[in-house]
């Protein structure tokens, strides 16, 4: 089941970023059909100022729920470590803050994805940021390596949470920061949508309620938990029901008020 989800998702981002479509749009990340279904999840997330600079296709082309380099505090000479970089847009504005003695990683499965944030770093001329291939579960660094960790609407994709908290606080060094958005469950969902691989690619059926989330990183080491709603998404009119195709009326009904966008912190002490 877990290389079923891996492959279903590394599919789906593979064909958004080839196609540019963004996440939520044209048989995108989240297998939505509409323009205006990628504003739900994806729109006025970074303000003009901060993505000055740097290529518009990349800034248009986002893949996550929020801004979690507005979420976290970093600081000049810090090492920064991206979950799931995508094409790279939250590496290259945190590479920014951290300044030339500071560092930032992009970590991502998808060969297209790495292929188009190389392409990216050097059309921004940043030269603090490196991106590596490889698996949430799996990260190919040294214990206590980073400051802080950031991720945009990623983990939800991973089909073994625990693995990929562990990892992370693993990596983080102590006090290191853990400030990330995810999509979490305010209640959960019904089982077809738990049971649709797609939907998990889409980032909803893979999601995990708030408490399940705060638990899962105690378990795996952190403390300071705290998860902020930034969006509730509404499933009740016909561009939110694009973003989960297939149901009925009823159905999106009972989906309704079930899914959100949050910040997720927690830290390392």
């Amino acid at each position: 089941m877990s290389n079923d989800i891996r492959e279903i998702v590394r599919q789906k981002y593979a064909e958004a970023i080839t196609n540019k479509t963004g996440c939520c749009s044209g048989g995108g990340c989240c297998s939505g059909s509409t323009d205006n279904a990628t504003d739900i999840i994806t729109g006025n997330l970074y303000d003009e100022n901060e993505v000055e600079g740097l290529p518009e296709d990349m800034v248009s082309a986002s893949f996550g729920c929020g801004n979690p380099t507005a979420l976290a505090e970093l600081h000049e000479g810090e090492t920064v470590l991206d979950l799931g970089s995508g094409a790279g847009l939250d590496v290259l504005l945190s590479a920014r803050r951290v300044g030339p003695t500071g560092k930032a990683y992009g970590l991502d499965m998808t060969d297209e994805m790495l292929k188009e944030a190389e392409n990216n770093k050097l059309r921004a001329g940043i030269d603090n940021v490196e991106f590596l291939k490889g698996h949430l579960e799996d990260i190919p660094l040294p214990d206590s390596a980073v400051d802080v960790i950031i991720s945009n609407c990623v983990i939800n994709l991973s089909a073994d949470k625990d693995k990929t908290l562990k990892e992370a606080f693993r990596v983080l060094k102590p006090g290191g920061k853990f400030a990330i958005s995810d999509i979490v469950l305010k209640k959960t969902l019904p089982d077809k949508i738990r049971q649709d691989l797609t939907a998990w690619a889409g980032c909803i059926s893979g999601a995990l309620l708030e408490q399940e989330y705060l638990d899962k990183l105690s378990v795996a080491g952190f403390e300071e938990l705290e998860i902020e709603i930034t969006r509730e998404y509404d499933f009740t009119d016909e561009t939110g029901a694009s973003l989960i195709e297939g149901l009925s009326d009823s159905e999106c009904q009972d989906v309704n008020g079930s899914i959100a966008s949050a910040f997720v912190r927690a830290r390392k002490l």
